[in-house]
This record gives structure tokens, sequence and C-alpha cells, in this order.
């Protein structure tokens, strides 16, 4: 006999992928002359193929194959005694049988299953059973062909539901099994559900979802259910198939098929209580293994009645009409999904169902989502850039003459700022091509064009609406990546370090330049800003008046004057500082004319002296500065005050022309007499203001091309020192503040959306502002020092960042006009968000007036990794221990702002009663004690944010595993505290939030009966963190570590 042997060897080599079972086993060919006594058994590693089982000689990927046994025409027969894990393969033809040993009595009886299976009749009985489910689909397929979209059912309420699409879901249901039969009879199954779509149209399997596995019952309660997205394609007539496994050895990761059971998705709606218990279909069919519950869940239904029933017994709530009071309510409007579909997309959707300590049931929705924010907040901020760099370097130019000295550092500046606006306009270019997802992965740190992109900036939101106390809860946390340059590195520590030693060669440096201070450099961008908000104000003001007064109206004459003389008020008050006193004499001194006027003619001093003189009149960094030396000072002050002056002349000639209309109003005049007198008053009043308005006009124009020059000439000296480092610092602080920015603008959009109709919240955000909570999970040790650094400067950062919500008024295909937009300049930036019509009207009058909202960002961070570890036994965590002290005190200090300003009846109720002032004290007990990894302190800090109706931004060097880690855990103990989850079920409720395959992530085979997979059943996406290492650990990785940093260094 021919065979192609080299085929089946080289198939027998394959990954175990490509195998149903694999295991050692001990094998002999039986011997009619020779006794079992006599049998030399030999190990061999087996691997079962469809029909052919692999002999190997040993374990290893390249060991040769010894033999092939074709499992047809054959018996497997388990050994009688009891006591042996051993079967023998018997053959019809009459061929000596092969006795096999496994290495237990689980394993012989997994072993016989598989091979038992493992034939043509095997695959004859698959084969009915499918057909058999294809004529199931094809009796319940309407005739015509024409698929029924699941429709959403309504709920009728007295109060307005959380969330629209794409914030819920067409169908979630709960699942459960009564009465399984393991293939064992003496050991209780771990059983997990598979589920799959049944295409009505292609006839295809498609794998959705799976739950946990629940270990040690036969009356198993799934908490993880099953969710389908509003865009997912599902119909009446689908069907939906349920697959039960037994999972036998988790050491071994191995599972075997008990059941399965199929229904369609319009019999679950019909039915009573949309409830269905199919009985599980074996493969052979001729047993019984038990029964499945499919339990239709609708979130935001509460039970009137009690009900006797405990976590273990399966049932589901009646539904009942929706009474329950909402910690945070949205509006139930059209409307309201066009600002979550321009903002969020891609949603992953999971769905538990938790009994509570009561004997009730929690409904649980966890929703993660991707926001296009991720790639639009940082084009807008890089095109902001840009403009503003520009817009620098034609402000350098209009400075006029200086003296060489300054020419030179003009110059050196303005070829720097000229090389980074191309860069930014080159990265600009990427990203707008850029065509990919909608965030960034943390696989992209490196890539340049990607380099103001947030890294994996996502929205996690959990929905809980518990039958028990009749309340619903929304908690939202936006998970980010530390915001930090990983593109240049921390070879010379972050933006904190660099900025402090940056600082210090400033003051100390010899080179001949004006120190100004970090403060009076905010203040010149500041007045700046004022300069290009309020001139134009000033302007369109100034032509309402004139335009009133040409139509001789005197309410639109009172309200022009009204809105000028406040306007002008802030034009002159922005000029009321000292810092634009010194600013202009030093401008004034850097005036060729001044040192020309200023050094004796050079012919005269041979040895030198002028080069002292001019020395004498530069300011180094250790010189304050200047002072008056020759120049006027109430020049200036004269300037500045025709402002003010300029506008009592409009007031007062607005007055007389209003004095007059009461004359003539009071007096009794002909009506001839009247009109001739009204016609030359028209006249009169614009003849008479507009050669006042042009004096204002000139007056704030020479104000501000001094005050602008100044303040120019303040900025050009922050690059003095080193122009190089400071715009590198420049650059670095773009790129954390840009990634920063954009996970802010996020929570702010979805904590307004959630909030929009809780008028005690509207009411604390224009009058104190946001509290935004910022979680890290850094370490003190390597380059993640350097990430803490940068991201505590980004978040100090945020401080001068201002929100305003404006109206959109969509049309048509116009949803992308309700993206968040930016304007502004460095230290200066304000976010617009903009509402549809109908929700903007629910906003409070201050709010719709476009009055500004603060937001007030707060920072704790502790480390948790074993890199933390390292840090806290040979390193230093002194720049941990400052960050959680700076921001306890802001914290604190918007906390006493609250309660001038507000009562706490404006703040969400919680089921803890712990005062908010305990949480206080024990936070600063906690931040002030030197302990190991203390995350209460995270904890605190995250429970003080709820209570203030904050915002919640959890970040660690990726936002994966850390992240993640944290944020299902303080989701679990939202639900111990909050909402009463069973103790007992804390930890599996934390798997189930953790676990890979509840998520979905499995196998792409097809038919989930066609193989006894061996892959993992519930393997934890997250690794838990190494918290606790040995001494001797340690010390190898600190010689390791510092062997390979002189190394790096050398």
């Amino acid at each position: 006999m021919k065979f192609n042997s080299a085929e089946l060897s080289s198939f027998a080599q394959k990954p175990s992928v490509y195998f149903e079972k694999e295991g050692l086993l001990k094998i002999h060919r039986k011997s009619r002359t020779r006794q079992r006594k006599h049998q030399e058994l030999t190990e061999r590693w087996c691997r079962l193929k469809g029909n052919l089982l692999f002999l190997m000689k040993n374990r290893s990927s390249t060991s040769d194959l010894a033999e092939v046994i074709v499992l047809e025409r054959c018996d497997i027969v388990e050994c009688s005694d009891n006591r042996s894990a051993a079967f023998t393969v018997k053959f019809q033809s009459g061929e000596p049988e092969i006795y096999l040993e496994a290495v237990s009595k689980s394993n012989c009886e997994d072993w016989i299953a598989a091979l038992r299976e493992a034939n043509s009749e095997g695959l004859q009985r698959r084969i009915v059973q499918l057909q058999q489910f294809i004529m199931e689909i094809k009796a319940n397929t309407s005739p015509d062909g024409i698929h029924q979209i699941l429709p959403l059912p309504e709920i009728q309420s007295p109060l307005i539901r959380i969330g629209k699409t794409p914030f819920e879901p067409k169908l979630e249901f709960s699942l459960a099994c009564k009465e399984l039969v393991a293939t064992t009879r003496e050991r209780k199954p771990n059983s997990f559900v598979q589920i799959t779509i049944i295409n009505p149209t292609q006839q295809s399997l498609i794998r959705h979802s799976n739950t946990e596995t629940v270990e040690g019952t036969r009356d198993p309660v799934f908490l993880t259910g099953a969710t389908f997205p509003p865009g997912y394609p599902i119909y009446e007539e689908t069907r939906v198939k349920l697959t039960v496994y037994d999972v036998k050895e988790k050491s071994q990761e191995t599972r075997s098929f008990l059941g399965s059971a199929t229904f369609a998705v319009g019999d679950l709606l019909k039915s009573d209580e949309q409830t269905l218990t199919i009985n599980l279909s074996p493969l052979d069919g001729s047993s019984k293994v038990g029964t499945i519950v499919v339990s239709n869940l609708k979130m935001g239904e509460n039970e009137t009645e009690e009900t006797d029933q405990s976590p273990g017994e399966v049932s589901r709530p009646k539904p009942t009409s929706f009474c329950g009071n909402l910690l945070h309510r949205s509006i139930k409007d059209p409307e309201n999904s066009s600002l979550l579909d321009s903002v969020f997309k891609n949603i992953i959707w999971k769905v538990y169902r938790l009994p509570t300590a009561n004997g009730r049931w929690l409904c649980v929705r966890e929703q993660m989502a991707e926001t296009t924010l991720s790639f639009l907040i940082p084009k807008q901020m890089i095109a902001l850039f840009i403009q503003e760099d520009m817009r620098r370097l034609q402000d350098l130019e209009e400075l006029g003459e200086l003296s060489a000295h300054w020419d030179t550092l003009r110059q050196n500046v303005t070829i720097h700022y000229q090389h980074m606006i191309s860069s930014y306009k080159e990265m600009l270019t990427e990203l707008n091509k850029f065509s990919g997802s909608s965030f960034k992965p943390s696989c992209s740190r490196g890539e340049k064009k990607l380099e103001f992109i947030p890294v994996n900036l996502h929205l996690q939101r959990m929905h809980v609406q518990s039958s028990s106390t009749k309340t619903d809860g929304i908690y939202d946390v936006v998970t980010i990546g530390a915001p930090a340059a990983h593109i240049r590195g921390f070879r010379n520590g972050g933006l904190r370090r660099q900025l402090y030693r940056f600082e210090g060669e400033k003051r100390n440096s010899s080179y001949q330049y004006i120190y100004y201070s970090p403060e009076d450099t905010t203040k010149a961008k500041e007045v700046i800003t004022n300069i290009y908000k309020l001139q134009p104000l000033i302007l369109s003001n100034t032509e309402l008046l004139l335009t009133a007064a040409r139509q001789h109206s005197t309410d639109s004459l009172k309200d022009s004057l009204k809105t000028l003389s406040e306007i002008t008020e802030q034009f002159v008050h922005a000029f009321e500082d000292q810092l634009l006193r010194s600013a202009l004499l030093a401008l004034h001194k850097a005036r060729p004319s001044y040192i020309n006027k200023r050094q004796p003619n050079p012919t005269h001093n041979p040895d030198g002296s002028e080069q002292q003189c001019e020395n004498s009149e530069r300011r180094s960094s250790k010189d304050s500065i200047p002072h008056h030396a020759e120049y006027d000072e109430e020049d200036w002050d004269r300037v500045w005050v025709n402002v003010g002056k300029s506008l009592n002349c409009i007031i007062a000639m607005v007055d007389r022309l209003l004095e007059q209309v009461d004359i003539e109003q009071q007096c009794k005049v002909e009506p001839s007499a009247v009109n001739q007198i009204t016609s030359s008053a028209s006249d009169d009043w614009y003849e008479g203001l507009y050669p006042l308005v042009v004096t204002l006009k000139d007056c704030v124009k020479e104000v501000i091309d001094r005050a602008k020059k100044a303040m120019v000439f303040v900025l050009l000296q922050d690059c003095g020192s080193n122009i190089s480092q400071a715009l590198a610092l420049h650059q670095r602080r773009d790129v954390v503040f840009s990634q920063a920015l954009a996970g802010l603008v996020c929570g702010f959009v979805i904590k307004l959306h959630t909030c929009l109709h809780d008028q005690d919240f509207l009411l604390q955000l224009h009058t104190v502002g946001l509290l935004v909570q910022f979680e890290g999970l850094l370490s003190t040790y390597s380059e993640e020092i350097g990430m803490l650094e940068d991201m505590s400067v980004a978040i100090i950062d945020l401080q001068k960042v201002t929100f305003k919500v404006g109206e959109a008024h969509l049309e048509e295909s116009a949803s992308t006009n309700l993206c968040p937009v930016v304007t502004g300049i460095r230290d200066f930036y304000t976010v617009e968000v903009q509402l549809p019509s109908r929700l903007f009207e629910v906003l409070p009058q201050e709010i719709k007036d476009g009055k500004l909202l603060r937001v007030h960002p707060v920072f704790f961070n502790i480390g948790i990794n074993e890199q933390q570890t390292l840090a806290e036994r040979f390193g230093d965590i002194s720049l941990q221990e400052i960050i959680n002290q700076e921001n306890f005190k802001l914290l604190s200090k918007y906390y006493k702002t609250f309660q001038e300003n507000l009562t706490s009846n404006c703040l969400p109720q919680f089921q803890t009663q712990i005062d908010i002032k305990e949480l206080f004290q024990s936070l600063s007990q906690n931040i002030q004690v030197r302990k190991r990894k203390n995350v209460e302190v995270l904890k605190l800090a995250a429970s003080i944010c709820r209570r203030l109706n904050g915002m919640r931004v959890t970040s660690c060097k990726s936002a994966k595993d850390r992240t993640s880690m944290s944020v299902t855990l303080e989701q679990c103990v939202i639900l111990q505290e909050e909402h009463s989850l069973h103790p007992d079920y804390f930890a599996r409720a934390l798997d189930c939030m953790r676990s890979s395959y509840a998520k979905g992530t499995v196998n792409d085979t097809d038919d989930p009966e066609a193989v006894s997979d061996n892959r993992p059943t519930s393997s934890h996406f997250y690794p838990v963190a190494l918290l606790l290492v040995s001494s001797h650990l340690l010390v190898v990785w600190l010689i390791l570590s510092l062997a390979l940093l002189l190394a790096k260094y050398q």
C-alpha cells in the first residue's frame, strides 16, 4: 500500500491550533500470544485531527511521526477496570487491538468522547443536525424575503429616559441554565455559553460573544449577557444559537461540548414576559443535557412589586412603567443624538445582570467608545499654533528699528519660528491625510506625524438600573494615555524639570537680555489676547452707536452706549499694569536712537569704553526690569487716560441729546414744527457724535499700537538666553497640552450631554465651574517619571481653558457642525460646544448669553506597578508627593468657592452617607502619610470628585492595563457602595468586566461544534500588575538597570 507519508509527517508537526485534541498517552498493540502483564507501554504524544490519530515520538514541535491510526470501522471501548484510566481501539477487520492509557480518569473520558466522534459516522450525525437547523431557518423565513428590522421597544415613562441612539442598543438578553449534565456524572460542570448569530439570508454562522465561566454548578446563572448595538443587522426572523461548553481542566485549557439551542428573535420579543426556556440538544440527540433560559432585558424599567426570588433562581422581573429618579438625566429629543454622533464612534457594548444584597437584581450596561476628538482637537490646535506664530512673526517685524543687539536676537528668533511653523504645517498636512481609526493606539507612540494625538482616548460609561432603589446611575470615566512627548524622549526629564532648569539658566545666564518671570510672560500674552478680543468689539459698537444716531433711535442709542462703555472700561483696565510701563521703557531703550544718544563718539574712546557703555545699557538676567532713564512715563499715562476721557465725552454728548428729546416731548408744539425739529435733531445727533467717535478710535489705536509692541518685546526676551532650547520647550508644551485638551473636551461634552436637564449642575457650572479630576497611575521611576512631569504641566495649563455653549442651527446631514471649536492663543483658549436649538433652550440664561465656563483640573498620582516598587525602595517619590499636595490645595480651594456661592442641595445624592468634609480630612491624612502604593488617595479623590459633580479622567502610560484595572475596580466599588451589589459576587463581577471572552474576542472558527477547542475559555484581558517583588529579584533588577544605564551613556 502506498500513501503520502511526507505530507502526513509535515501536517503532524503543525501548531496545536490545527488539532481537535492532543495529549500524552501510553500505547501498546495487543498480541494474541502475550498477556497484558507482559505488555510494554510506550509513551506517545497523540494529536487528533478528523479521523486521523497521529502518534508522535515526543512532545517537541519537530518530533518525528511514529504512527498514524485511521479511526474508521472501529469501536472505542473503555476498560472494565474502574480504577484504570485506559481504553482500547477494536477494529472490525480483526486487526490487533490498540491499548491506550491516559494520565487520569477524566482525561481518559475526554479521549473516549473525542475518538468516538472522530469518524464518518460522527460527521454524518453533525451533517444531519445542521440540515435540521437549515430546515428550521427556511420554515421561519418569510416567503417574500423581506426582513423586518427589529424595532426598539418604547417604554412609557413619566420621566425622561437616559440616553438615545447611539447609546441605546437594539436588543439585550441574559442567560441561565438548569439541570446541566456533564460528561462525567460525578463532576458538576464548569459551563459557559457561546452566542452565535445565524444569518437568515446567507445561512451562515457568525460568532457574537461569550458569557463568563460559572464553576461547579448544574444551574448556572450567567452575569454576562448579550447585547446588540443600534447598527447591528438583526431582524425579527434572525435566529440565535446558544452553545453550552464544559471547561474541564483550566490548567490544560480544555473544554467539551454539552449541548446547543436556537431561537428566533421575534419569538423572544413576543413570548410571555419575554422569556424563553429551551431544551439543550446534544450531538447524538439521545440524552437530555439540560435547559437554557433566555430573558430579554430592558434597561429603564423598574419593578413595582417585590418578589421572593433569590439571585440563584432563574427569573425575570416583570416589565412595568419606569418610576425611578435619575442621578443624571438627559432630554428625550431626536436632536439629542446629534451631539453624540458627531463626537463618539465605534461603541463596544457589554451588559450584566448582577444580584444585590437584598435579593434583587442590577442591570448594568458598560460601553466603551472612541471619540473623533482624538484627531479633531489636535488638528485645530496645530492650526491655531501656526496662526499665532505667524502673527508673532508679523508683530516682531512691526516692532520697528532696534539696536544691533536686539535686532540680532529678533532675526534668530524669527528663523527658529519659521522652522517651527514649517514643521507644524507638514504635520497638519499629514494628519489631514490620515483616514484610519478615530484613536491612536499605544503602538503608534513613536510616529512623528501622530505626536499631537492622545494615546488611546476613550469614554468608559457604566449605566446602572437598580430595581431595589428605583434609581438610575450613569458613571463616565475618560481614559487616556498620559499626555507626554514620547517622541522627544525623557533623557533630560519631562517638562516640569526642564522648565525649572531653563528658568534657572535664564536667571543665572551671562547673556545680555532683560529677564521677565513666567508670570510676566503670561501677563504679556493676556494683554495681547485682550487687544485681539476687545479692539473689534469697540469698533463694531462705535458703528452701532453712529447708526442709532443716524436713525434717531433713543433705545438703540442707549443700548449701544451701554455696551460700548462696558467694553471700553474693560479695555482701559486691561492696560493698567506696571509691566506695561516697564516694557515701554525697555523698548524705548532698545531703539537705535537711544543707544546712539547715550554712547559717546567711538573715536574719543580708543580703549574700548564705547563697548562698556553699550554693555551698561543692556540688562543681564541678574538685573531687574529697567526703570526710568530719561524717558517720559507720563506720555503713556496721557495716551492711556485719553481713551477714558474720549468715552466720557461721548457719554456726555448722548446725555445732552437725550435731554433735548425729553424737553421736546414735554413741550406742546405744532406737528409741523415737531417734524422740523426732529429732522434737524437727527442731523445734529450724527454730526455731534461722529468727531467724538473718531477721537475714541484714534486713542484706542494709539494705545494698542504702543501696548502691543511693548508686550511683543517682552515675549521676545523669553527666548533670550537659549533660543533653540526655549522653542524646543515651546513645542514640547504644545504637544502635551494638545493631548490633554482633547481628553478634557471629550469629558466636558459627555458631562454636558448627560447633565443637560440637571438645573443644579448647570447652576454650578456657570457659577463656580466644573471640577475635573485626573487620576494618574504612573510610577516615579525610569521614563515614566518624565511622563509624569509632562502630564503635570499639561494639566496646569488646562486651568486657563474656558468653555462656552453656542446654538447650532442644524440642516440636513449637518451633524458635523456640532463638533467643538477651539479659539484663542496659548494660555488663553476657549472651546465652544454647540447644541441643537431645542437643547440650547433649556440652558440657564447666563450660559445662553455666552458666559465663559471655567474648569478646575486637579491631578492625583499613585504609582502601582513593579517599577514603583523599585522607586519606593531605591529611588525617589518626592515628585509624586509634591504633586498630590499641590493639587489637594487646589481641590480644597474649589470646594471652598463652592461653599461660598452654592449650597449642598446642588450636589447629587448618594447611598453612602459619608460627609464630604470627612472625605477631605481622610484624603489630607493619606497624602501626608508615607505609605507604599497608597491607592486610598485615588479612591478618596475619585469619591470627592463624584460628590462634587465633577468629571473623571484616568490615565497611565498607555491607558491599557493599569487604567483598565483601575476603571473596572472603581465600577465594582460603585456597584457595591451605591447599588448594594452582593458582596459574594464582587470578585465574580470584577472578573466578568475584565474577561476577554466576555468582550467577544473569540477565535475565527465558523462552526463552534466543528472542533473541540483547546483555547482558553475565560482568560483575563488585563494581567494583574506585579505589586510585590522579592528582595533577590530587586537586587538583580537593580544591577541590570545600572548596567544598561552605563552602557547607554558611555
